[in-house]
């Protein structure tokens, strides 16, 4: 089985030629971002992840974490000493506030470290991802004495976070929770209730963790209007900061999935005893804001998933065609077996997952560079314009990249050929892992639905419309290159399709409603695809201005190459989706209603 090895060369190029996160070193705050110490840090990164945690991979997926009798998780093998030291090395808190005790960089930089992570092994990712979710609700909704007593712990990683959202009855209809919340008369309240799905909800890792619940209070709208925010720890907190006594919460039981079995996603129960000891998050009744707080934050990373996983299955599949002979490759030598790398047609699935990736790779990173913007911009409109740009692409990040990322993993167990479909080999592991992200953090489908529901008519649209003029300007640097012409074509193509498809969807939502949903999937991907391959292109008329370098012909070859396998193989089709896109729902309509009626 192949060992992992960070890509530093791919993400240090992404952060520089395809975001900038030299400018936002320049912003206030973020001016410790120096080239020479963010260098160190991804070395230094690079070698605690293919080291310590990647390592862990293989029995956290065969062995996975077990639960107790008396209800305790034991981590997978390794999976606790890793953390320990993953805590004692500071990684958690990257891209969190110094005054916090994190390292005050921005999350763009956060975002590579996190990739090295998630890529290392990706269930064991999720507790620190599920813990940042947890942060960012607190610094945004939380009180002041809350803050004073939980984000250290949390940001260090010390103690962990959860995100408690989801009931049997409800799924991702958050407004069906029926989980109460009762007040005590001190402040606190008493919650009782049981939650399903809960990534690391119980654990042998961290001292403590943290519990973000959503409930309901006495007397509460029904729906969503009427869902309050609790924070419920696993161990009460002392007024002197020290661990108190167990709280009424405890894992009924862990559940059987098809991946990410070094992740133990639990079924939670809270009041068996009495009820747990929660403390309101925020305004009563406002936890839907806190909520997407939590889940804005988790769905780039969840899309970053996709990144990692192929990333990953990249490598191995890489590995693979090197070592594995079969066949007589064109030109090769009589007698002799040819190493599979030789073959054209797995010459070309390698290069569709590596142009795949650094597409996601760039639409992830330019999607925390908005965020960095929107956080620290020197003046309201950049921050407002960062606002704006992370909200159209976090929605593309989280549904594409995920989707993708399940498409290249399979490509990666397709390259190893019937070798990939044995276990042994650990190829399917990507792809098993991989599938659980479309669902993750409301599922693509509620992706598209709030990309053309939410995000398409801000301002009328011009949000949008904003993205779509950055990429006509990418078409014409790409243009004067004769090494991107084909780039330019197709990536103009594309960006006419996707012009016509929102022009459409922006009439139509007044007349059918139902019309324009019935297109969102379709659009999302023809909006995220052109969107990744104008991260390509700009990446590779960057890579051709590189002259004070070396390999600086070298890298603008191959950044030439990935963005024209890319506009190939991905962007060529983008036009062919628009009459997914304009067909409308009475097609579905009908079918619906012969399906009803058989």
């Amino acid at each position: 089985m192949t060992e992992y090895k960070a890509p530093l060369d791919e993400i240090r190029f992404t952060l520089r030629q395809v975001a900038d996160l030299d400018a936002l070193g320049c912003l206030e705050g973020f001016e410790h971002t120096d080239p020479e110490l963010v260098d160190g840090l991804l070395d230094e990164a690079a070698r605690f992840f293919e080291q310590v945690v990647a390592p862990t991979n293989r029995d956290g997926d065969t062995i996975g974490s077990q639960r107790n009798d008396d209800g305790s998780v034991t981590a997978a093998p390794g999976l606790a000493k890793a953390y320990r030291q993953h805590v004692a090395a500071g990684w958690n808190g990257i891209g969190m506030p110094a005054e916090h005790g994190g390292g005050g960089f921005p999350w763009l930089l956060g975002l590579a470290v996190q990739e090295m992570l998630a890529s290392a092994n990706m269930g064991y990712s999720l507790c620190s991802i599920l813990t940042q979710a947890a942060i960012d609700a607190l610094l945004n909704h939380g009180s002041e004495e809350q803050k004073e007593i939980y984000l250290a712990k949390m940001v260090t990683g010390e103690w962990s976070g959860t995100m408690n959202l989801t009931e049997p009855q409800a799924g991702s209809d958050v407004g069906a929770l029926t989980s109460r919340a009762e007040p005590n008369g001190d402040g606190s309240w008493r919650i009782t209730g049981q939650k399903i799905f809960i990534t690391w909800g119980e654990h042998d890792m961290a001292d403590n963790i943290i519990h973000m619940v959503l409930a309901r209070t006495p007397g509460a709208p029904a729906g969503t209007r009427g869902i309050s925010l609790f924070i419920v720890p696993k161990f009460l907190v002392n007024d002197d900061g020290s661990l108190g006594e167990r709280n009424d919460v405890h894992c009924v039981s862990i559940e059987h999935k098809l991946g990410i079995h070094a992740s133990p996603t639990c079924v939670m129960a809270y009041g068996d005893n009495g009820g747990a000891v929660g403390y309101m998050v925020g305004a009563e009744n406002a936890g839907m804001a806190a909520m997407f707080t939590m889940m804005n934050n988790a769905r780039l990373s969840v899309g970053l998933e996709g990144v990692a996983l192929a990333e990953r299955s990249y490598q191995q599949a890489l590995d693979h065609a090197l070592q594995r002979r079969q066949g007589r490759a064109p030109g090769a030598a009589g007698g002799e077996f040819s190493p599979i790398i030789e073959h054209p047609d797995v010459q070309r699935m390698l290069l569709d997952m590596r142009s795949g990736i650094a597409a996601m790779r760039g639409l992830c990173y330019r999607n925390a560079e908005a965020l960095d913007w929107a956080a620290k911009g020197p003046d309201e409109a950049t921050r407002t314009k960062g606002e704006e740009r992370a909200a159209i692409l976090t929605p593309l990040s989280k549904a594409w990249c995920t989707d993708l990322g399940c498409e290249l993993t399979s490509v990666g167990i397709q390259i190893h050929g019937g070798m990939g479909y044995i276990e042994e080999t650990g190829a399917a592991q990507h792809f098993r892992d991989a599938r659980i992200a479309p669902i993750y953090e409301g599922t693509n489908g509620i992706q598209a639905l709030d990309l053309v529901g939410r995000k398409l008519p801000m301002r009328d649209g011009q949000v949008v419309s904003d993205l779509l003029g950055s990429i006509a300007k990418t078409v014409e640097s790409a243009a004067e290159l004769p090494a991107l012409k084909t780039v330019a074509e197709h990536l103009e193509a594309a960006h006419s399709a996707s012009v016509a498809a929102t022009e459409w969807l922006l009439e139509r939502r007044s007349a059918d409603l139902t019309d324009t949903l019935a297109g969102a999937t379709v659009y999302l991907e023809m909006l995220a695809v052109t969107t990744a391959g104008q991260a390509l292109a700009d990446g590779a008329v960057a890579a051709a201005q590189i002259s004070d370098s070396e390999t600086g012909d070298d890298v603008a070859a191959d950044r030439a190459v990935l963005a024209r396998v890319f506009s190939a193989n991905r962007l060529a089709r983008v036009p062919g989706m628009l009459a997914g896109v304009t067909a409308g729902s009475a097609d579905l309509q009908a079918a619906r209603t012969r399906l009803l009626t058989q």
